[in-house]
């Protein structure tokens, strides 16, 4: 958004369902919450030739590693964060209510915890002191408000007692404000910070107050926390290593990203992969990556919500990886992976999988068949079908007698597959069927067809379908 007096830039990265912000006034900047790397930001103060005075934090995220470390060193502009932060680096620790001036506007600090403790808003003035636009972080999405479970074993409180707190600080601090104030929150829909979040990404209070089932008027404190903890998945588990690097520190970007860069041959990959308890990571297309892959390697596509998902499924951001991308891809997803910790990345592949082909090393791969062949193998009754998609894609319609078994909990469940029973898999488009085909299999999991196109495919097909959960096939794992 542009203004006489100040222009506001959204910069909306899709992976992550993130939003950080750019705001310049009179010559002066500020930030808010930004990404792992500094250069676009850097790049945009030189474009426009204006001073960064500072990094507001909206809190400490667990979703993402923030970029503030290595903007604040580069710029020397201040992090602020709301009351109660607590890091191990120097910060402005905000008041309730202080305010920030960047060029003719002023920033207001709101207090608003719930979902973490420090959690804060932060409210754009205009130069004539009229409430302009609020910056919620993960208090107030656009249709949701941010999940109260995840902070609390850092603030000693139950799930219910957080949502009591947030209930209070949306409001006394959020639904007080003019309905025509614009909001900008940290994320949208696809993230795991909330769960009913709108693919819109603006917003306004008064929007917000009638359609957000959360901010519903007359709506009681127990009927909140009721609502707002209700169908909460668990946390995926790298979010809490990112809150730790958040408040701590890491390595700067620079350096995760020189190490990352490092190009290796086929036998270097090879002897490092053998020497090392490294994972390789193979970021091709699912298309390309079933035909021919490093044995024991892990598919996630750079394509779709890549960073999540190592996050979710890997978990441990100090594991040491390999990767093998496609040509031309190195520095994007090196660059990605350190958005959600992911430092530890030795080097990739010189050269892609062709150079290994070339050099005639071992290669794998998976049975995919098509969901035309899938329809004619397919006996219901007789054969298990795993449906890798979210409950709520399950629940809209699905094979008669699969099972509910989403990717995301396949840490949990791939223990009790049973290796001597043959079972179809497949996710919605193919992208989260191979990244179990790919675990599967490095698990020692070989007796099971994979089905290309997924139930986007199958949906063409005239395979029994049922358009509720079967609440058997959902609990049942044997």
């Amino acid at each position: 958004m542009n203004n006489q007096n100040f222009s506001i830039e959204q910069i909306y990265t899709g992976c992550l369902a993130q939003g950080a912000y750019y705001i310049t006034s009179n010559g002066e900047a500020a930030i808010i919450d930004p990404l792992r790397e500094t250069k676009p930001y850097l790049e945009r103060l030189e474009r426009d030739q204006v001073k960064l005075k500072y990094i507001f934090e909206t809190h400490f995220h667990a979703d993402f590693v923030s970029g503030h470390l290595d903007l604040s060193k580069a710029t020397s502009a201040p992090i602020v964060y709301g009351p109660s932060a607590n890091a191990s680096f120097d910060f402005i620790s905000a008041k309730d209510g202080q305010i920030f001036e960047v060029g003719n506007i002023k920033i207001k600090v709101l207090h608003t915890p719930g979902h973490t403790l420090e959690s804060s808003c932060f409210l754009l003035l205009d130069e004539m002191g009229k409430a302009h636009s609020l910056f919620s972080g993960d208090t107030l999405f656009i249709g949701d408000v941010g999940r109260p479970d995840l902070a609390q074993k850092a603030a000693s409180m139950t799930q219910d007692q957080l949502a009591a707190l947030l209930y209070h600080s949306l409001r006394n601090k959020i639904m007080v404000l003019p309905d025509d104030v614009i909001v900008y929150p940290a994320h949208g829909a696809g993230s795991a910070c909330g769960k009913n979040m709108s693919k819109e990404t603006t917003s306004t209070i008064g929007l917000q107050k009638i359609s957000n089932y959360a901010l519903r008027a007359n709506m009681t404190e127990a009927e909140f926390i009721s609502e707002v903890t209700e169908g909460l998945l668990p946390p995926p588990s790298y979010f809490g290593a990112n809150v730790a690097m958040n408040k701590s520190g890491y390595n700067s970007f620079e350096t995760v990203l020189t190490q990352g860069m490092r190009a290796f041959s086929a036998s270097e990959f090879e002897l490092i992969a053998e020497e090392t308890s490294a994972l390789i990571l193979d970021t091709r297309n699912n298309a390309e990556f079933f035909k021919g892959f490093i044995p024991q390697s892990i598919n996630i596509g750079i394509q779709g919500d890549f960073a999540p998902w190592v996050g979710a499924l890997i978990g441990d951001v100090q594991q040491a990886i390999l990767l093998v991308t496609e040509l031309g891809k190195e520095e994007e997803t090196v660059t990605r992976l350190s958005r959600v910790g992911f430092d530890n990345i030795i080097g990739h592949l010189q050269g892609g999988i062709e150079a290994w082909k070339k050099e005639n090393k071992d290669l794998d791969t998976v049975n995919r068949i098509t969901a035309t062949q899938f329809e004619s193998d397919l006996k219901i009754g007789e054969n298990k079908v795993i449906d890798l998609r979210r409950p709520s894609e399950y629940a809209a319609e699905h094979i008669d007698e699969a099972y509910s078994r989403p990717l995301a909990d396949i840490n949990s469940w791939i223990k009790d597959i049973n290796p001597q029973e043959h079972i179809y898999i497949h996710c919605a488009g193919g992208y989260r069927s191979m990244i179990a085909a790919s675990i599967l299999q490095a698990r020692g999991y070989r007796n099971f067809t994979e089905v290309e196109g997924g139930f986007s495919a199958i949906s063409k097909t005239n395979i029994p379908k049922t358009d509720f959960i079967c609440q058997s096939k959902v609990s049942t794992v044997n």
